[in-house]
């Protein structure tokens, strides 16, 4: 039997073992499978020529499980980048799309954020110290807070409230109402 032979009759014995073996794993059957056939192409040059039908089939179901437990031991291993200027760090075991909406989204939400962030610079009084500390990375407690401000922690609760109120008038008036569609009359 030549090598080219017995890939072929491997070939659903190997689609067979990868599809059983990814349903545990972080990585997909044809992920397994490539793994599968680099490893005997390796296997081939280092043994020197082909090996039995019988052993070949032995061979490619340990390779299968061997490929599993490693792309199970890389995704325990892999942790998700760092957040990059203020944007949202991955979520665990979810995967951010690649495509032009996950741009998009992230575009927008950075937008978004220099918004609100515009919005609070312009709030009077103590607003803009309030709400930036509320709204700090580090989630201050509020005698956090209250210390930074030299404020009581008893009127921290109210003076947000008025602080918010004021923010959502203000956001509110900068959004554009929908214009009207058709002919007025």
């Amino acid at each position: 039997m030549t090598p080219s032979d017995l890939l072929l009759r491997l070939r659903p014995l190997l689609a067979a073992e990868a599809a059983a073996e990814a349903h545990g794993t972080a990585v997909e059957a044809a992920d397994l499978e490539q793994g599968v056939w680099l490893r005997l192409l390796e296997h081939r040059r280092e043994s020197g020529g082909p090996m039995p039908e019988r052993a070949a089939a032995e061979w490619l179901r340990a390779a299968v499980r061997s490929e599993g437990r490693g792309a199970r031991l890389r995704a325990r291993r892999e942790v998700p980048y760092a957040p990059v200027d203020g944007g949202e760090p991955a979520a665990a075991g979810r995967v951010r799309a690649a495509g032009p909406s996950g741009v998009e989204e992230r575009v927008l939400a950075a937008e978004e954020r220099r918004e609100l962030w515009s919005a609070v610079r312009r709030l009077p009084g103590r607003c803009p110290g309030l709400l930036a500390a509320m709204l700090s990375p580090r989630d201050p407690t509020y005698r956090e807070i209250a210390g930074a401000l030299g404020i009581s922690q008893g009127s921290l609760g109210p003076i947000r409230s008025r602080c918010l109120g004021c923010l959502r008038r203000m956001l509110t008036a900068e959004v554009a109402a929908p214009g009207l569609r058709g002919r007025e009359r």
